[in-house]
């Protein structure tokens, strides 16, 4: 007697109840969902309820019917990692792949001989061996550095990291502005300036084009370098490198200057309408965004019944009295906004 079979969906064969392995091409399908297919091309459906949707257990390595619960294929192996992570800070602290968090230089790579003066059992080097670790010191430090593109570059990155912690300026910009400067050292056009003022205009250049509100005035109070002499530099980088810096957004300081002057997130959001009237009207065209920021905010307050001078908006963006002032003339008159209660 010959045993009964029967032609499953997809084109599985099952003899009585067991299923014959087959083949099977996994692909992503609609709605997230995987679809199976066969060697022959043919779309595979559940055994048990036809649907032709699965899942893949990553626990278990198995493909799972989402309608029955049936497993298809199992004893998969997992191609993931060996860890588990439940939040995005254990992820990204556990994950050993991906891109470089940080731009590598040629200092990066070497190590340093310590100046501890102890071998590998924590026992002190007599006085042969510590002037021979004092020698090869000396010729590790510099063959460190081989060429001057290295040495120069190397010293942009200390100062940008100098600027980093004296501003608190995020590491995107200091990683942008990092590519800046090498594109202007491969051109050359670091030679005869000073670098101070190359880094100072690279990193200004990066906070703009990433749209974090550094003003250049805040830049020179942390480098030895002239707002002149940036000032010159920003404009080289920005003619010979072609690269296209977006115009300052006033709104982009709003969040800082209400922050420094503890105003609530109403008046922030005010202040965000304000200067979105004003750019309907045309009014913000040739005007300073720090200044701009200000007096919006400066109305915002008021709006809300917080009567602060007009010195301490000025302080918090940066501008003077006079600056916000006008500002605020022209925004009142533009938009015609009535102050309650101004004294």
């Amino acid at each position: 007697m010959s045993a009964n079979t029967s032609q499953a969906p997809g084109g599985s064969q099952t003899s009585g109840s067991v299923l014959r392995p087959l083949k099977l091409r996994v692909s992503a399908g609609e709605s997230g969902y995987l679809s199976l297919t066969t060697d022959t091309g043919e779309k595979y459906q559940c055994p048990v309820c036809y649907n032709d949707k699965f899942i893949y257990n990553y626990e278990r390595g198995e493909v799972v019917c989402i309608v029955c619960g049936s497993v298809v294929q199992d004893q998969l192996v997992d191609l993931g990692p060996e860890w588990r992570a439940f939040t995005s800070e254990e992820r990204g602290q556990r994950a050993r792949t991906g891109a470089p968090l940080t731009r590598l230089t040629t200092e990066s790579l070497t190590t340093i001989i310590d100046w501890k003066d102890r071998d590998v059992s924590g026992k002190e080097l007599d006085i042969k061996r510590k002037l021979e670790v004092i020698r090869l010191r000396k010729w590790q430090t510099r063959a460190r550095v081989q060429t001057s593109y290295e040495r120069n570059f190397i010293q942009a990155a200390q100062e940008l990291e100098r600027l980093k912690s004296a501003m608190g300026v995020p590491r995107p910009c200091v990683e942008q502005a990092l590519e800046i400067y090498r594109l202007a050292l491969e051109r050359e056009l670091v030679r005869g300036r000073s670098v101070e003022a190359m880094t100072a205009a690279a990193l200004y250049m990066a906070c703009r084009i990433l749209k974090v509100p550094r003003p250049l005035d805040e830049i020179i109070k942390y480098t030895k370098a002239s707002r002149r002499e940036i000032a010159r530099c920003y404009r080289l980088l920005l003619r010979e490198l072609n690269v296209r810096v977006p115009l300052s957004d006033p709104i982009l300081y709003i969040p800082r200057i209400a922050e420094q002057l503890k105003l609530s997130g109403e008046v922030v959001k005010t202040a965000i309408e304000i200067l979105q009237k004003a750019r309907k009207a045309g009014i913000t065209a040739g005007k300073d965004p720090a200044g701009l920021a200000a007096a919006a905010v400066y109305i915002a307050a008021l709006l809300h019944g917080d009567n602060k001078a007009q010195k301490d908006f000025a302080v918090a963006a940066g501008v003077t009295e006079v600056t916000v002032r006008n500002r605020y003339r022209e925004l009142m008159k533009m938009l015609n906004f009535k102050i309650p209660n101004k004294q």
